[in-house]
């Protein structure tokens, strides 16, 4: 079981975390978030907090919330990422559910899938649940032909201004319910060199599918399987679902991709803080 952290960020640092937030640096801006892993005290001081904070997310008692500022933060603002030839640009920006756009820790995943994609010839991509899109351009940074599958049409123009940022083109963009549309393609014998999910605990499609990832993983599992090329393929699966141990995802996986057991590696993810402690990010499971 490995723990992974990024180590190629310049534009992003977890400044400190506890009590229920975290402190974090996105370019020049410093952001104040609810994080419900930080259950420990912070390192710094409430005034040091409030000293380095740009803007601090409140929330309503719901699912979303609002941004107070004490510094002006425009509507968009854009960081880069670098690792050796691949140069990801993303647009960050303030939503009412306390997320900018992208998930930082998710960096070795994009190095991994750049990686991956590089050493095979111009391999299909199929990047679910696929949110802003980092995981679909490393892939395509890295020659894949990608497929993006996400239900909200904002968040594939969301992607599609990423892609465009970063220099890229020609990623297939799908507003469609991922579950259904893996087993649709498991009907059609279609077969993806490179699969990416990263489904999220509750959800909604298009059509206002629900979706609840305790009931439903084990079937996505086995429908992924189904699309995956047995000849060479590589897996990404990540969840961030709270109570899910990597070793679910590793079990999940050796069980639907037996033949792939002894190829399997999981663990958890994780942002290094300033102090040098470790926030939990999720977990992973890969082939």
């Amino acid at each position: 079981m490995k723990l992974l952290s990024p180590t190629d960020w310049k534009e992003y640092e977890l400044i400190d975390s506890g009590d229920g937030e975290k402190l974090e640096k996105f370019g020049p801006y410093t952001l104040r978030r609810p994080e419900p892993q930080a259950v420990w005290s912070k390192f710094m001081t409430e005034s040091k907090w409030g000293e380095l904070a740009d803007a601090r997310f409140v929330p309503d008692g719901s699912h979303s919330g609002s941004w107070e500022q004490k510094k002006r933060i425009p509507d968009e603002w854009y960081i880069s990422y670098q690792y050796k030839d691949m140069l990801l640009k993303f647009r960050l920006t303030l939503t009412g559910f306390k997320h900018v756009g992208i998930f930082p820790e998710q960096a070795v995943n994009w190095n991994y899938i750049y990686e991956r994609s590089l050493q095979m010839n111009k391999p299909k991509v199929l990047n679910l649940f696929a949110y802003t899109g980092g995981a679909s351009i490393a892939a395509r940074a890295g020659g894949a032909d990608v497929i993006h599958c996400d239900s909200i049409r904002n968040i594939i123009n969301w992607a599609n201004q990423n892609m465009v940022a970063s220099g890229l083109n020609d990623i297939r963009w799908l507003i469609e319910d991922a579950f259904k549309f893996v087993k649709r393609e498991a009907r059609r014998g279609n077969k993806f060199q490179g699969i990416i999910l990263d489904p999220p605990a509750y959800g909604h499609g298009p059509k206002g599918e629900k979706w609840k990832l305790e009931d439903m993983v084990n079937e996505l599992t086995e429908a992924v399987s189904q699309i995956t090329d047995e000849q060479d393929s590589f897996l990404v699966f990540n969840s961030y679902s709270l109570g899910f141990s990597s070793l679910v995802l590793e079990n999940l996986v050796k069980t639907h991709f037996p033949k792939q057991a002894s190829k399997i590696e999981s663990g958890e993810l994780f942002l290094p803080e300033r102090s040098g402690r470790k926030l939990p990010a999720g977990v992973f499971a890969r082939i």
